[in-house]
């Protein structure tokens, strides 16, 4: 008996802040990486299929990004991630000095 079939690995590449093309809205979205890969005995042996897909984390939109696109998309989220013009929260303000704690 011979046990065949294929797998399915995801793996999340970079979170990336870019208004989405189906609800407009500024939000974060995830550049995934999809894998199938055919496997022999539950042993993944070669991969069928690569793809890359981008999800807003707003409304949920997936759309699949091209191979030649992702370099500029991981060089995007790293230098956004290293203070390149990354969002960063506002800093607290200071404690009421009226009210000592």
């Amino acid at each position: 008996m011979l046990i065949w079939g294929w797998r399915r690995t995801v793996q999340q590449l970079a979170m990336l802040t870019l208004v989405c093309g189906n609800c407009h809205n500024p939000a974060a979205h995830v550049l995934r990486k999809l894998v199938t890969k055919f496997t022999l005995f539950f042993i993944p042996i070669f991969p069928l299929k690569t793809r890359h897909i981008m999800q807003c984390t707003w409304c949920g939109a997936e759309s699949e990004v091209p191979q030649q696109r992702v370099p500029e998309l991981l060089h995007q989220a790293q230098t956004a991630g290293a203070g390149h013009g990354a969002w960063q929260p506002p800093a607290p303000a200071p404690p009421d000095q009226r009210y000592p704690r």
